[in-house]
């Protein structure tokens, strides 16, 4: 069986990173972490923020509500507070099920391509 080189994953995203995975501005990431509390980045000794996964969940779910469900900021805080919108554990059962499906597409691939040898 050859040699597959496993993906890394980062414990810790630039700003930047996270602002590529939502095609938004970082001056936007900046904004709601001013706007919602739930955001909170570990900084460096520069200043620099860094993005734990459970940061860009948070984010995630503020896109979310904001992007895709059109709530106002006032709105989505409020959505927050509550607990209204169970939506955090939709957004991350589907982030889970996308995880399960690319496994099973690599393994699929995998055990294609022995067959073919």
């Amino acid at each position: 069986m050859p040699y597959k080189e496993r993906e890394i994953e980062k414990k810790y995203h630039s700003i930047g990173e996270v602002a590529q995975m939502f095609k938004v501005a970082p001056s936007l990431i900046r904004y709601w972490e001013g706007e919602f509390d739930i955001i909170r980045p570990k900084k460096d000794k520069k200043g620099n923020r860094r993005y734990t996964k459970d940061d860009i969940q948070k984010i995630r779910y503020i896109f979310h509500l904001v992007k895709e469900k059109g709530y106002t900021l006032d709105g989505a805080r409020e959505v927050i507070a509550q607990g209204k919108d169970k939506g955090f554990d939709k957004v991350e059962a589907v982030q889970k099920l996308q995880e399960i499906k690319d496994f099973l597409i690599n393994l699929k691939n995998e055990l294609q391509g022995k067959n073919d040898t």
